[in-house]
């Protein structure tokens, strides 16, 4: 019989005996110790990453390009004052896309079938991305380049026509130059929207195929095969795709052959960005030194930001942010016209900024007031109609698109 077992008080059967008061502590105390070096090593992973991302963050905010660029309030079209701040705290983002090949390498020339010269005053792609303080979801707004607007200074013309005046008119270098057509397209769309712009990011034309390659590509989902030879040059069946490189820049550069131009390209940029988003938030890369350090490098070569622009800042506040949390629009018009500088966009300021407010600070549901008593409006009377209630918006991934 072992030493740990005697005959139980009851019943005839065994007792097991305690285990000597020594043994048990020193298993204990096996067991915390264990716990405690686990325990360290996860605390070390969690400081070692988190110094790496940031690190990162500080080696791409270093390498940024960056641009003498007035942000915040601008002066009001009158020129009696500055436009007011309509969202506090909130951020916006003006991003733009421009044909700027000036970076290029010899390789990409020869992948992209494109030379080095021309293109650097085209900005064709224009979306201010509002995010909340407290970085909850983040709104596309897109501004189709053709929307005939006020320039302050050269009259009406096409808004992409704020840039390239603004940086031909320029005297000083290239950087001089861009630093003055991204000032007066800042003031341009503050004035159509009233919205201040804290922020201002400009790409070059290789910025979308350097980026969806560093990547590894971004999904995204044609609603009906597409045949463009002879402008994109995008050829691709209907369905789902992985795209980077020069299909990713035909993707978002296509609008000949879609129903409505250039308002069907702003939906395609806005939905490549929120895909693009996506890969970036499911496929760690911002954890994954490989991905990230191709990000950086992507990045680094293909932008220009405003002096006081931080992509650690930007990080901090959109961590909350998820793909599913990206909605937006793009600006309303009233027609197509066709007017001395071309075909454009007709736009109304005040129908704009009441569309942007709304966009980004959606009304409560209003419900219809009846009399006590009475079960509608009385026979040959008026009512006014409820203010519509916007519906929560679809990721703009989602589904396919044109």
């Amino acid at each position: 019989m072992p030493l740990s077992q005697i005959p139980g008080d009851a019943g005839g059967g065994l007792r097991q005996l305690p285990e000597p008061p020594g043994r048990r502590r020193a298993g204990s105390h096996s067991v915390l110790l264990a716990v405690k070096v686990v325990a360290a090593l996860l605390s070390f992973s969690v400081v070692f990453v988190s110094a790496y991302v940031w690190v990162n963050y500080r080696k791409l905010d270093n390498g940024l390009r960056r641009l003498s660029i007035s942000t915040g309030p601008q002066q009001n079209a009158t020129g009696t004052g500055t436009e007011a701040d309509i969202d506090g705290k909130d951020q916006n983002l003006l991003v733009i896309g421009n044909d700027d090949r000036s970076t290029m390498t010899d390789k990409e020339v020869r992948q992209l079938g494109t030379g080095r010269d021309g293109g650097s005053l085209a900005t064709d792609t224009m979306i201010i991305v509002h995010v909340p303080a407290d970085g909850s979801k983040a709104t596309l707004i897109s501004l189709p380049r053709d929307s005939y607007v006020n320039i302050p200074g050269y009259g009406m013309d096409k808004l992409n026509s704020a840039y390239a005046s603004a940086y031909a008119a320029a005297k000083g270098n290239a950087e001089v130059k861009r630093a003055a057509g991204a000032n007066l397209l800042i003031r341009t769309i503050t004035n159509l929207t009233g919205l201040t712009i804290d922020h201002f990011l400009q790409v070059d034309l290789i910025g979308f195929y350097r980026i969806s390659n560093a990547l590894g590509g971004v999904t995204v989902n044609l609603c009906r095969a597409v045949n463009d030879p002879d402008y994109s040059h995008l050829v691709m069946s209907a369905g789902r795709h992985t795209i980077q490189g020069v299909e990713a820049l035909e993707f978002v550069r296509q609008r000949h052959g879609l129903a409505n131009g250039d308002i069907d390209r702003t939906a395609r940029q806005r939905y490549f960005l929120t895909a693009a988003f996506r890969k970036v938030a499911s496929a760690g890369t911002l954890l994954n030194s490989r991905k990230l350090a191709n990000l950086v490098s992507a990045v680094d070569k293909s932008v220009y930001v405003d002096r006081t622009f931080s992509l650690a800042s930007l990080i901090k506040q959109m961590s909350n942010l998820s793909a599913n949390n990206i909605g937006g629009n793009s600006i309303p018009y009233e027609r197509y016209a066709t007017v001395d500088v071309g075909s454009v966009l007709i736009v109304k300021p005040a129908r704009v900024k009441a569309f942007v407010n709304n966009l980004i600070s959606p009304r409560p549901p209003v419900a219809p007031t009846t009399p006590r008593g009475s079960v509608g409006p009385s026979p040959g009377t008026s009512s006014a109609a409820p203010v519509p209630v916007r519906a929560p918006a679809k990721p703009l991934d989602a589904g396919c698109i044109n």
